[in-house]
């Protein structure tokens, strides 16, 4: 600034309009500088306030950092009482905050479940349910949560995993910082000084990938290994089950470095923090499976003195009881940050001052999971759990490329062809019951069907009806199979979010009559299956030839019905006609009507494959075929369905 007063003191000899515009600049400059000044002071002032080691005394709104894990189920964590590998930092977050002792994934596989977390909305509400499936939803009328927290003033950070199986939108669009290489570990780092903010790190050294490969030389000792009921005692089983609490031992790590980067940066004090899996895992039969060991999750919550309005219980190192699915979550987190929460949001806020009621049930769903097909609900309280198999003729343990890199899977089936399995560790591999009911305070593995138990019916009556209501509030997509539902929707050029709300285009009661119908293996309803072949509805079809399938032998006076479904125009439909007259000795039309689906094409491969592999050893041909004409071994994940065909045959 003196500067320009010296210029200006000199100026008298020059020009007036000369003068003019020295004299414009000087004040320019002068404005500029007190406000550079101001602007810095206040800067200054807010840095001051969140230096490390300092605790924001003017924070009106609390941090929130999200540590998620991938794949390890109660089961895996000291605290809730694992055994095979202790993981102290976790357990010391339960000291200082709240364990939730009854959490529950909703999907019990990443991508599904963390379509949930983004919208608040479970995934078969949206058709976002099967595995890496991309299906595109309404954005305008769908928020993610983190433009809601946006909205409320906080920063919001997600430079790991996103995976939220949902197309229209980039995963991380959503996010005020992504990361990236060379960028910050931790987003609140880049945040402007002193603002509220709301960080998810995701921590990967769980992942089911980590139990892949060599299982020798590890740290556990694999001789300690407390195993699941259902698994045999094989020596791979054990070093697996070592290799994996291996794993674990080092995300608890992670969740220490974690823990302690929010104190150095004294952040510690005006943070709550939350820790919890995306779902449980990882040994065969949990993960992608609804069952206790793929869905009941940890999930622990520490909130500092700052933000005690907001405790669950009486105070820190107390568990908490309540009910918790993963679709409350995002709703509670805006919740917390007092931000809008739009109706689209369906789980309920379970922490805070906005706290509500908790769920009387918990509901979760299975479809396709890569390259295998089910269908699978759950409807399940804190103690017993119902489970509906829609696709009961598929095994749950049927060969899936990425599930069979660990040397634990391989060994079990080899075990299991073997003839060396019983009841208990065989059932993983054979054709299912319609209906499963556990209780999971005595049966945690769930091996134990009391499906039939007399004193149960009232409880396994009020779980079914349970379903079928959250199944109508929900317009639940997936009571018909996923490509049919597909086409359907781009038939009409519209989101299976808004095919489903539409009684015209998805009558869902009627389909779920249709379901629950063929699903009770009466032979009594074979006269309505045939009659019901005729149908203008492809759904009703497919439903009427599943209910002729499972009456197995029962169904031989339904074998005219099942060669004309030959021909229907849904090739699901003649898939399953043609699986059903193999199974009634009627091969030879069959074989043919699939082999005309190979050659010509169908655009539901994913089922014919299936079904060429559930039918066995008389569609073995079809394989051999496939492979002698250049078909592709590979899936997306390791070895395709018929290529594990050919390679167990030698072609």
């Amino acid at each position: 600034m003196n500067f320009f007063l010296r210029v200006f003191r000199k100026s008298s000899s020059v020009l007036p309009k000369t003068r003019t515009w020295i004299a414009f600049l000087c004040v320019l400059y002068c404005v500029i500088g007190n406000g550079l000044v101001v602007c810095s002071a206040q800067n200054v002032a807010r840095a001051k306030s969140s230096e490390p080691g300092e605790v924001n005394a003017n924070q009106v709104k609390p941090n929130i950092l999200w540590i998620t894990s991938e794949d390890n189920g109660v089961s895996w964590v000291s605290c809730y009482g694992g055994t095979n590998v202790q993981t102290p930092a976790i357990d010391q977050l339960a000291k200082e905050g709240f364990r939730y002792t009854h959490c529950f994934d909703n999907a019990a596989v990443c991508a599904p479940t963390r379509s949930c977390w983004i919208t608040g909305m479970y995934g078969v509400s949206n058709g976002t349910q099967p595995m890496r499936s991309r299906n595109e939803i309404p954005h305008d009328k769908i928020k993610y949560y983190p433009d809601l927290l946006r909205q409320a003033g906080y920063h919001t950070s997600n430079p790991g995993k996103t995976d939220y199986n949902i197309g229209g939108r980039p995963d991380k669009e959503c996010w005020d910082y992504a990361g990236g290489k060379k960028q910050p570990r931790y987003g609140w780092k880049v945040r402007e000084p002193g603002q509220p903010f709301f960080a998810v790190v995701n921590i990967t050294d769980s992942h089911e990938s980590r139990a892949h490969g060599s299982v020798e030389n590890t740290k556990h000792d694999p001789a300690k290994m407390n195993l699941f009921s259902y698994h045999p005692d094989l020596p791979d089983v054990r070093k697996n089950y070592a290799k994996y609490a291996d794993a674990v031992e080092q995300m608890d790590r992670r969740v220490g470095e974690i823990v302690a980067a929010l104190k150095q940066d004294g952040l510690y004090d005006g943070t709550i923090i939350v820790y919890n899996s995306d779902h449980g895992g990882v040994m065969a039969r949990s993960k992608r499976f609804l069952y206790s060991s793929g869905v009941h999750c940890p999930l622990v919550v520490r909130i500092p003195e700052k933000w005690k309005q907001f405790y669950p219980a009486a105070g820190p190192g107390t568990t908490v009881d309540r009910l918790v699915s993963f679709v409350d979550m995002p709703k509670t987190w805006l919740s917390l940050a007092g931000a809008e929460i739009p109706d689209q949001f369906q789980g309920r806020v379970f922490l805070g001052e906005g706290v509500e009621s908790p769920p009387t049930y918990h509901f979760g769903f299975r479809e396709r999971a890569d390259e295998r097909l089910d269908n699978v609900r759950l409807m399940r309280d804190a103690r017993f759990a119902y489970h509906k198999n829609y696709m009961p003729y598929a095994p749950a343990g049927h060969h899936l490329a990425y599930l069979w890199k660990s040397p634990l899977t391989a060994a079990w089936e080899k075990h299991h062809r073997e003839g060396k399995t019983d009841e208990i560790t065989g059932r993983f591999f054979r054709p299912r019951v319609t209906e499963e009911f556990y209780d999971n305070e005595s049966d945690f593995d769930n091996v134990h069907n009391l499906i039939d138990a007399s004193e149960h019916q009232a409880r396994i009556a009020e779980l079914k009806s349970a379903m079928r209501a959250k199944q109508l509030e929900l317009r639940d997509s997936g009571l018909m199979p996923e490509k049919m539902r597909e086409r359907r929707a781009a038939a009409h050029n519209v989101t299976l979010y808004e095919m489903v709300r539409d009684e015209s285009l998805y009558p869902l009661e009627k389909y779920l009559d249709a379901a629950d119908l063929a699903l009770a293996r009466e032979t009594a309803n074979l006269n309505v299956f045939e009659t019901s072949m005729s149908d203008a509805d492809e759904v009703v079809r497919w439903w009427s030839v599943v209910g002729i399938h499972l009456l197995g032998a029962d169904a031989a006076g339904a074998i005219d019905v099942l060669e004309r479904a030959l021909q229907d125009e849904a090739d699901e439909v003649r898939m399953m006609a043609a699986w059903t007259l193999v199974n009634l000795g009627r091969p030879d039309d069959a074989i043919e009507c699939l082999d005309r689906l190979q050659l010509e094409g169908t655009d539901d491969e994913v089922m014919l494959h299936n079904v060429i592999d559930w039918i066995g050893e008389p569609a073995f041909p079809l394989v051999k075929k496939y492979i002698e004409n250049g078909g592709n071994r590979q899936g997306r994940y390791g070895i395709g369905i018929l290529g594990r065909i050919a390679e167990l045959n030698g072609w």
